[in-house]
């Protein structure tokens, strides 16, 4: 083929628009390789972020598009993901074994934060990411009974620990190191170093990312968090109701300060799932997350549902993503989180990368 059929392919994939990145594969820096030889055609995409659930949807796409200038010769598509690591703030560099952290964030409790935190990490991992759990939430740390993990973290060294594995995740969190009904009476100087701790003193290993539950409000634990940990993005959990919005708002506000950018906005809870007949009812009202992005310039990455299911699932230690990961709360998770790591992607690379990019067949 010609240099012209070169062209008419690459016009061919300027119109196959990635619905994670809102953009064209072509303008989003997706198409790897055009290869146009006598045996056929070859085109290789790569994405920046993990999706084993879209990456034959998306091979489809793009062989439809192709076979539209290509007819009668033999095509191979191939579409991989390549997870790099992004800049974080000013001033701070990645550790060597974390790409990226995500903080999970909401300004105020009862929003269900922690369950969505712990539903995302589940779902990146199920998108083929290698994915790991902080829960920062020193005052009230649930992610231990989330994920069913008991026990204490074994020792690496003098001065690390072993995260404990729940489900395939890295997880770390300061109800593992406590009992379970001592409470953590402590100032916030006391937490703030316990936070540090808890993400310094853990021996992680080769993560792509690194979700960090963290407690509700914009005091100390989170400026600590948002000021010396090299934070690659963040993600505002929110309900639709005015009062969540209002200190929703505030910790996004917390994130723009101190150059952190934020992700997008998930409203959760945003309308409850009858367990017996499937009604749908927006019992807190509706819209406000969409509103809430659309104020701020952000991302809205989706709306999730008040569920038995839900609280079932994390009370047993079986996250939804695990419980039933072909069930409709968990293809939510799977969607959003790849629109995470999607809009990641679309961020500066950090020029120090943590190790060597894993690509994802």
């Amino acid at each position: 083929m010609s240099e012209l059929g070169r062209e008419a392919l690459e016009r061919c994939l300027s119109s196959v628009i990635d619905e994670h990145l809102d953009t064209d594969l072509i303008t989003a820096g997706a198409v790897a390789a055009i290869e146009i030889a006598d045996q056929g055609v070859r085109v290789a995409v790569e994405l920046g972020y993990p999706a084993s659930g879209y990456r034959e949807e998306l091979t489809a796409a793009v062989t439809s598009a192709v076979r539209a200038v290509a007819s009668d010769i033999p095509l191979s598509v191939e579409c991989s993901s390549s997870i790099g690591a992004h800049a974080v703030q000013p001033g701070l560099k990645p550790i060597p074994s974390v790409k990226n952290i995500i903080a999970v964030a909401s300004g105020k409790g009862g929003v269900g934060k922690s369950t969505v935190a712990a539903n995302l990490a589940l779902a990146l991992q199920a998108e083929g990411a290698r994915v790991g759990l902080l829960d920062a939430d020193v005052y009230g740390p649930s992610q231990p009974r989330m994920l069913g993990l008991q026990g204490r973290p074994q020792a690496k060294d003098e001065r690390q620990m072993e995260p404990m594995i729940g489900h395939g995740l890295q997880v770390m969190s300061v109800g593992l190191l406590i009992d379970a009904e001592t409470p953590t009476i402590w100032r916030g100087p006391m937490a703030t170093r316990a936070l540090e701790q808890l993400f310094t003193e853990t021996a992680w290993e080769a993560l792509d990312y690194l979700i960090v539950d963290m407690p509700p409000g914009t005091g100390d634990i989170q400026l600590t968090l948002a000021q010396k940990i090299p934070v690659s993005g963040a993600v505002v959990v929110t309900t639709p109701q005015e009062i969540a919005l209002l200190d929703a708002r505030k910790g996004l506000r917390m994130f723009e300060q101190v150059g952190v950018p934020v992700l997008g906005v998930v409203e959760n809870m945003a309308h409850h799932l009858c367990s017996q007949c499937g009604h749908a009812e927006a019992i807190f009202g509706s819209g406000g997350g969409t509103a809430m992005a659309e104020q701020y310039g952000v991302r809205f990455l989706g709306s999730l549902p008040l569920a038995a299911q839900l609280r079932e699932d994390v009370d047993r230690g079986q996250p939804s993503v695990v419980a039933d990961p072909d069930g409709r709360i968990a293809g939510d998770y799977r969607k959003m989180a790849r629109r995470v790591a999607a809009e990641l992607s679309l961020r500066p690379l950090s020029r120090g990368s943590a190790f060597p990019e894993i690509t994802v067949p």
